[in-house]
């Protein structure tokens, strides 16, 4: 046995180096792509990314081209560090340091150095490359904005970050993604495919020509073309009606629930975050913690929504059979209620039924019909679930599921709400404790896409088409039942013409009269809603919202839209005039109102917003 054990010893032992062999050589490939990253470069070719056009096919953005310079750590010899940096206009500490994150991130793998070189740059480059061994020239390319309009919903591309490439194994050190609006939500459509070469390398790790004669190389492919349901001539008359001033503007096709135009203001040019200067100006414009152009506020800023909410307030109360068409309210200048509480009004005509409560904007009509509501269910909480549930059915206090990256949710309250937030014992609730939700004030809050939407909903009579941006890709019209599905509310059809009556007369007669369009039928509803902030810690009022919402033609709607113009005084100083200037564009291609549109043009808000104030801008009801 023991002249049998130093056999099987060595046996055993060459059994283990046979395995190990026949493992590294046939099973493993670690040290094969560590040989192969070595004498075969890989060469990127990226593709063009798809181009976005808007929905008359204007070109909105194309590409241009831009050279990076990148390396490969482990082929980089020694050199003149002053005289490469000096040739890529940066200082040498930077280029070390690129060098040594390049090498961190892989030693084999290439590397930005310095991204996005211009035409002239790459030229002198070019010239002296050769003294650089480990370095070269990438072709990509960077967009070419075709309008100066939009930058909010087209967002822009930028260079991957480390969360990036630990998110998605796609992307590569150095390469772009889309950031913000369409570039982002559409970035697997608009990328394309890369395509590759691989270079075989000798010894001397001098190029000797593909790589088993190209069997591994691929083919860039093109990113898909975007059209998109914006009105570039729509959008860019929106984007200057609002110079000057702070708010939102979203106009939406009700038939559809396409995105006609999507405006914040104050906004900045696509071409801003294009190429070495994104950087700067992107850092700029993150820091001004006052105008913010980077906030969307079309889509984001949540405001109470005002008088146009009574609109929604009267159709509840109609479904829920709590007032009749024409029955009538007195207004003696406001709604008294409990023992010294009264919801004020401004003059107008008493008493009001339903359909000139609208017109006239009676505060005292609507609290009177909201109370009812809430109060028609054995307790205060019942009435609250049924009328919130009623308003979110139009939208509001929801996401809507719109396709761009960011929004908010807006408010509307339910019984556990104010159970929470106020922590009112059951037995002290009341219906006069919300009454302001009736007039849109309160605790009610909406984006301006909520309250366009759920203003395209009456226009349609009752339903909606979720809102959305995307029209069709390579020409071919999206079908996703997401958006071509009708959403119905909850108030039936018959309780919808009295309430576009009053929006009507809004115009013929009411707070809007002199805001009239030539030869088109409009409905619109008026809003000014109160702006209060804190301003070392006391809640502190500045002047009111100007706000606005509606749609035309009446009976064959093309149009629906909602403005808000922060500290615009009341709903048709700024806001009202806006959306008729709107409309009007839209619809006749021309404005017969010289007088008006020069009035907005030459009027400003800056003082207004050059009083002193401190916080969170958009949250109003402090």
């Amino acid at each position: 046995m023991r002249k049998l054990l130093p056999i099987l010893l060595v046996s055993l032992t060459a059994i283990l180096f046979i395995g190990r062999l026949f493992y590294l050589q046939l099973v493993d490939d670690t040290y094969d792509q560590v040989s192969m990253n070595l004498a075969v470069k890989k060469i990127y070719d990226y593709p063009q990314r798809g181009y976005i056009y808007d929905r008359n096919s204007q070109l909105l953005v194309a590409n241009q081209p831009a050279y990076d310079v990148m390396a490969i750590p482990l082929q980089i010899k020694p050199f003149d560090t002053l005289a490469l940096a000096e040739v890529l206009n940066i200082s040498d500490q930077r280029l070390k340091h690129q060098i040594e994150k390049a090498r961190i991130y892989s030693p084999w793998l290439p590397s930005i150095i310095t991204p996005q070189l211009t035409k002239k740059e790459y030229a002198s480059l070019q010239e002296v490359l050769y003294k650089f061994q480990g370095f070269y020239i990438q072709k990509r390319q960077l967009r070419d904005y075709q309008t100066t309009h939009g930058a909010n919903f087209l967002g822009y591309i930028a260079e991957v970050n480390n969360a990036d490439l630990k998110r998605n194994p796609y992307f590569k050190s150095g390469e772009l993604i889309g950031r913000q609006g369409i570039e982002k939500q559409y970035e697997e459509l608009l990328r394309g495919e890369r395509g590759v070469k691989h270079i075989q390398r000798d010894k001397f790790n001098r190029e000797i020509g593909p790589f088993k004669d190209g069997a591994f190389d691929t083919l860039p492919k093109k990113g898909a073309d975007l059209h998109l349901t914006i009105d570039i001539g729509l959008q860019a008359y929106g984007e200057q009606l609002m110079e000057n001033k702070r708010g939102g503007i979203v106009a939406i096709e009700p038939s559809s629930g396409e995105i006609l135009a999507l405006i914040t203001a104050p906004n900045y040019e696509p071409d801003e975050l294009v190429g070495r200067k994104r950087s700067k100006n992107f850092t700029k414009m993150y820091y001004d913690t006052i105008a913010k152009p980077l906030f969307d506020r079309g889509l984001q800023a949540m405001y109470p929504p005002g008088s146009p909410f009574k609109a929604f307030t009267g159709l509840v109360a109609r479904q829920e059979a709590v007032v009749e068409v024409e029955e009538n309210f007195s207004c003696n200048g406001g709604y008294s209620y409990g023992r010294r509480s009264r919801m004020g009004c401004h003059p107008h005509k008493s008493p009001v039924s339903l359909v000139n409560g609208i017109a006239h904007s009676c505060n005292s009509y609507f609290a009177q019909i909201y109370r009812r509501t809430i109060e028609k269910y054995n307790t205060p909480q019942e009435g609250m679930e049924v009328w919130s549930n009623h308003m979110k059915s139009f939208g509001f206090g929801d996401y809507l599921g719109y396709d761009l990256p960011v929004g908010r949710k807006g408010r509307i309250p339910d019984a556990d709400y104010y159970n929470s937030a106020y922590n009112y014992p059951t037995y002290k609730w009341y219906a006069t404790a919300t009454l302001s939700n009736a007039i849109g004030q309160g605790e009610v809050e909406s984006t301006p896409i909520q309250l366009a939407n759920a203003t395209a909903a009456i226009a349609n009579r009752g339903w909606f088409k979720r809102p959305h941006i995307l029209k069709g890709i390579d020409g071919n019209r999206i079908k996703d039942s997401i958006y071509t599905a009708k959403n119905f509310t909850t108030i039936d059809k018959e309780h919808f013409e009295p309430v576009v009556q009053g929006m009507n007369d809004v115009y013929n007669y009411g707070t809007a009269q002199f805001l009239q369009i030539p030869g088109i039928e409009v409905c619109g509803k008026t809003g000014t809603s109160e702006n209060f902030i804190k301003i070392d810690g006391e809640r502190v009022q500045l002047t009111d919202h100007s706000i606005f919402v509606a749609f035309a033609p009446k009976d064959d709607p093309k149009i629906a839209l909602a403005v808000f113009v922060e500290n615009g005084y009341w709903g048709a100083r700024y806001a009202g005039r806006i959306a008729s200037l709107m409309i009007e564009k839209y619809l006749k291609d021309e404005i017969s109102r010289k007088d008006l549109e020069n009035w907005i043009m030459s009027h400003s808000l800056e003082e207004e917003y050059a009083k002193p104030y401190s916080g969170e801008p958009f949250k109003i009801n402090q």
